[in-house]
């Protein structure tokens, strides 16, 4: 099994420039042998909160189409994250996009101060998914910071805990702290995916990484690049390689 997370550097407002970006790293990440790339939170619009409405994204938006196609075309699974209208309330959320034309939606559960002024939060869109007998949960940023969050992932039996976020780099230290521990205690490996460069404004701390099961980093990106982390299990083991693009 092959895994990418990918480290975008977002162009505020500019939806078209970004998903340029998705195109392209979902082509790398495809040539690379990924069955799975995910992208960090909001990562089609670049983190917002006060412009998220007028951005947001339907359960059916035309914008993914061509995402919908890259999956397709190179068979990967595709978790782009976006500002997502369910029924007139507004979610942080990721499309997960499959191979088949199938579309799933991950919202996010737990939000940081100040985000519940311009969206909802709900326990109803949890997907899971399976790739080679691996099951992969979801979470978005401010999930990793609540323990319910991985300890129900576990108890659904999560081999892999995909965390897309935007964290700072005052931040970065916990985030890496609370994922080792949920890697180490719940024995899921853990996949995390960050900006780099700016987002709403503010700086993202990169760092993109990936632990296996015994809470063992196995790879990490840098504060800087954009690119992948492509991690890759054999048997039991797992190997990471970074490309910078």
């Amino acid at each position: 099994m092959i895994l990418a997370a990918a480290q975008t550097k977002p162009k505020r407002g500019n939806i078209i420039s970004n998903l340029l970006d998705h195109y392209r790293l979902i082509e790398l990440a495809a040539q690379n042998g990924a069955q799975l790339i995910a992208f960090p939170e909001m990562s089609i619009t670049g983190y917002e909160r006060e412009n998220a409405a007028e951005m947001a994204f339907a359960e059916d938006d035309y914008r993914i189409d061509h995402l919908k196609d890259l999956a397709a075309d190179n068979n990967i699974i595709i978790v782009a994250g976006a500002p997502i209208l369910i029924e007139n309330q507004l979610f942080i959320g990721e499309f997960i996009i499959f191979p088949n034309d199938s579309v799933s939606i991950y919202t996010k559960q737990f939000l940081h101060e100040g985000e519940d002024e311009f969206f909802e939060s709900t326990f109803d869109y949890n997907p899971m998914i399976t790739i080679d007998n691996q099951k992969i949960s979801f979470a978005i940023c401010a999930d990793i910071d609540n323990p319910k969050h991985p300890e129900n992932a576990s108890k659904n039996k999560t081999d892999v805990y995909i965390a897309s976020i935007f964290f700072s780099p005052n931040g970065i230290p916990n985030a890496y702290r609370d994922l080792q521990s949920y890697a180490e205690k719940h024995k899921m490996n853990v996949l995390m995916s960050n900006f780099s460069g700016e987002s709403w404004g503010s700086p993202s701390a990169g760092q993109s990484a990936f632990w296996n099961h015994k809470g063992e980093l196995i790879g990490q990106m840098n504060d800087s690049d954009s690119g992948l982390l492509l991690v890759e299990k054999r048997n039991d083991n797992w190997t990471s390689k970074i490309i910078v693009a």
